[in-house]
């Protein structure tokens, strides 16, 4: 199977985004995609996360790091089907694939903002120098609560991506706002799609409540995976997947 074969089985065609979507990635570097969750998708999913977060205790998100002022899970693809829509839906993976091409899931993970917690310094998710358009890594913010001006909401400089630099090489301290920085709001339910050069961060959250989301992260196919998915993959995932949702994981 290839890469075209396995996003037409799932349900991708030339037109599952508009033309003008396409633009808007191309040169903002990031889509906001509203209501691709339905409340009851959200509620299902809310609940998984408290029972995996009680589940796990101080080993929540040790698959892939931990963060100060946040909660974590990782490795998602493994603990509940209601996942799986993070690497199958349509509308998210044409938006990945006019990024990447060809690709395969990086990881699947959960990170919730917690009260006074969740600030970072701009950064891009690749290290590397790169050309611009010869993109590597993409992601997909899931928003399982609201996204307000309160609640550590994700900040981005749109165009960013486009510059081939980093934000280090010319913020004093990338802690610090950017004069282009806008933040990504919305209603539980939006999905955006996110150029991973392009600079970004979380915010702090101000309110009493923690703010949810989950991160499905894609990279290049051949590159290394965040979470080596073959190697965690379950004989109860593999079983419940099919041949095309194995092939955006990267596993036969």
């Amino acid at each position: 199977m290839d890469i075209g074969t396995a996003l037409g089985d799932l349900g991708v065609t030339d037109d599952t985004l508009s033309e003008d979507e396409r633009a808007r990635l191309d040169t903002d570097g990031f889509l906001v995609l509203p209501g691709i969750l339905a409340a009851q998708q959200l509620e299902t999913i809310r609940r998984r996360l408290a029972e995996l977060s009680a589940e796990e205790g101080d080993r929540a998100g040790t698959e892939v790091h931990r963060e100060a002022g946040t909660d974590r899970l990782a490795d998602l693809v493994n603990k509940d089907p209601v996942f799986d829509v993070c690497f199958t839906h349509p509308r998210v993976l044409a938006g990945i694939a006019h990024v990447l091409t060809d690709f395969t899931l990086s990881s699947l993970n959960s990170r919730a903002a917690l009260p006074g917690g969740g600030h970072q310094g701009l950064h891009a998710d690749w290290g590397r120098p790169f050309r611009p358009g010869d993109y590597q890594v993409c992601n997909s913010v899931w928003m399982i609560d609201d996204f307000t001006g309160e609640n550590g909401a994700t900040r981005v400089v749109p165009g960013s991506h486009r510059l081939g630099l980093r934000p280090a090489h010319v913020m004093d301290n990338t802690e610090d706002p950017h004069p282009d920085e806008i933040t990504l709001l919305g209603a539980a339910g939006t999905v955006v799609v996110v150029n991973s050069h392009l600079w970004h961060g979380g915010t702090t959250n101000r309110t009493d409540r923690p703010r949810r989301a989950l991160h499905s992260f894609f990279c290049r196919r051949g590159l290394k995976q965040q979470v080596d998915q073959a190697g965690y993959l379950r004989p109860a995932t593999r079983d419940r997947l099919t041949p095309a949702a194995r092939h955006i994981l990267g596993v036969p």
